[in-house]
């Protein structure tokens, strides 16, 4: 009788040693998926082959040279190129990476000045981090947010006290050309240097000379230690300037996941629609209004959605987006203006007529507009600027009828000229940031009429004098207001009093 257990042991032997006899005589062969280009344009280039690659993978080509997938067609593969000054051909070959494109986060990043792919930029050496996130990345679920609550304070009097933005908000900066859009979001970037907010600020096709001038500015001023610069600047490929505000908000993504608060600044995303533009129309996909693809609006909308303020159980962080938008002789009616005038809470206008006046910064308090940074105000601005926002309005428009009227009653006149001091009072010169405290008490000697009786010429020097009195006199009126404490009403008639005191103490100088 045959030893059927036998049997199979010696034949399951015999079946190992074959295996490894082929194992080790088997020709080594590439496994690796390769593709060929077939036609390079301008920052782009189609590629046949690559039947398995990913929307948005990273592709290797000759000579180190990066790109990754825009275009997925049916027998050829669209890809946008990362570098410039590598050529690259028709016939060269094209590798997989099996990764999408990424870019480096973490504390390491903090004081540095990299592209969107993370290589330096500023000659200080590699950026080495333990984490890296891919720049395209869901927006948090709805249910994973917090109301805004909290308010990013700009240093700036005219949007800290009528059109405030808070921790989380999308607040969108727009105007003309040279109207001061970049000095607002870099004074409001300087502002936090003591408030442990980590900023990210983003070049998008901005000219080399301009982005030195913010990374200066930023130096100087220390604010450079708790910010990231990303930038895809002009002479980059198109590719490299559009994912710059991708890579950028993942940096910002990884603070807020350790429930930090973040602020994020995009300048400008006028030249990131049109990298886009670009990108598209080169790989054939079909122009729409204005030659912009159709989904363009979708393009800003799912970046500008991972701005938000997560609740506690999520880490409660905040991401707060301040994306800039240039538009052409005052026409926010234009296409990628109204699309994102649409998708953020809010927006900042600044108009060129009041910059040529020398009203700076030239915010237009009756078209700027937040819809949401008014629940997170601190109380003390909510009790003191509450009307002022509506008659400053009423003013700027009564002020223009005025002009052709030679005879005004009493208090037509009383309105022009406390007007003409709340215009005076919200002047400020770039990187004059002020804190809450002689905001607040500035803002309730100018809603008593403690200014009235000064010439305008001189209420921003008296506004110093005043704040500096008021520190030192009222220091626990000053301790509530930083606190975010309502001003109660002997509170205010304090501040009152010692302006008062001091407007009279002026007169008896002259």
């Amino acid at each position: 009788m045959i030893d059927s257990v036998n049997l199979k042991q010696r034949f399951s032997k015999s079946l190992d040693v074959i295996d490894r006899i082929v194992e080790e005589h088997k020709p080594i062969v590439d496994s690796r998926e390769m593709g060929t280009v077939l036609h390079v344009g301008r920052g782009v280039a189609e590629i046949s082959g690559l039947p398995t690659a990913r929307n948005d993978e990273l592709l290797r080509f000759p000579n180190s040279q990066l790109g990754y997938v825009f275009n997925l067609d049916l027998d050829s593969i669209g890809c946008v190129l990362l570098d410039n000054n590598i050529p690259i051909g028709a016939g060269d070959e094209v590798r997989r990476t099996h990764r999408g494109l990424d870019v480096p986060v973490g504390q390491e990043l903090l004081g540095r000045v990299i592209d969107p792919v993370g290589r330096p930029l500023d000659g200080k050496g590699d950026v080495v981090s333990l984490y890296r996130f891919p720049i395209e990345r869901p927006a948090p679920a709805i249910m994973d947010r917090a109301p805004v609550s909290v308010p990013l304070q700009t240093g700036i009097k005219v949007i800290d006290a009528l059109v405030p933005i808070g921790r989380g908000q999308r607040q969108l900066i727009v105007g003309d050309r040279q109207t001061g859009k970049t000095s607002v979001a870099l004074d409001t970037i300087i502002n936090q240097r003591t408030s442990g907010v980590v900023c990210v600020y983003c070049a998008i096709g901005q000219r080399s000379s301009a982005v030195a001038g913010v990374v200066e500015s930023l130096n100087r001023t220390g604010a450079i230690n708790d910010c990231v610069v990303v930038v895809g600047q002009s002479d980059a490929t198109p590719g490299l300037q559009f994912s710059a505000p991708y890579a950028a908000t993942s940096i910002g993504e990884y603070f807020m996941a350790q429930g930090r608060d973040v602020l994020v600044v995009y300048d400008e995303l006028t030249a990131h629609a049109r990298a886009y533009r670009e990108m598209s129309l080169l790989l054939r996909r079909p122009p729409g209004r204005e030659a912009y693809p159709g989904d363009i609006f979708y393009v800003h909308a799912r970046l500008l959605e991972r701005a938000t303020c997560l609740k506690a159980e999520e880490g409660g962080g905040s991401l707060t987006a301040l994306p800039i938008i240039e538009t052409e002789s005052q026409n926010v009616s234009a296409y990628i203006p109204t699309n994102l005038i649409s998708i953020t809470d809010g927006q900042v206008y600044l108009s060129p007529e009041r910059f040529r006046k020398g009203i700076l910064p030239a915010v237009d308090v009756g078209r700027s507009v937040s819809r949401v940074g008014g629940k997170a105000q601190l109380a003390a601005y909510r009790s003191v600027t509450g009307p002022l926002r509506l008659a400053y309005s009423q003013f700027e428009e009564l002020e223009k009828f005025a002009r052709f009227s030679s005879q005004l009653d009493d208090a037509t006149r009383q309105t022009l000229r406390r007007g003409q001091r709340v215009r005076e009072l919200l002047k400020q010169n770039v990187g004059d940031a002020r804190d809450v405290v002689e905001q607040v008490i500035a803002f309730v000697a100018v809603t008593h009429g403690v200014f009235d009786d000064f010439e305008h010429g001189s209420v921003k020097q008296v506004e110093t004098q005043f704040t500096t009195v008021v520190k030192q006199e009222l220091p626990d009126v000053c301790r509530r207001i930083a606190d975010g404490n309502s001003l109660l009403k002997e509170d205010v008639d304090a501040i009152v009093g010692i302006a008062r005191d001091l407007g009279t103490t002026r007169e008896e100088a002259r």
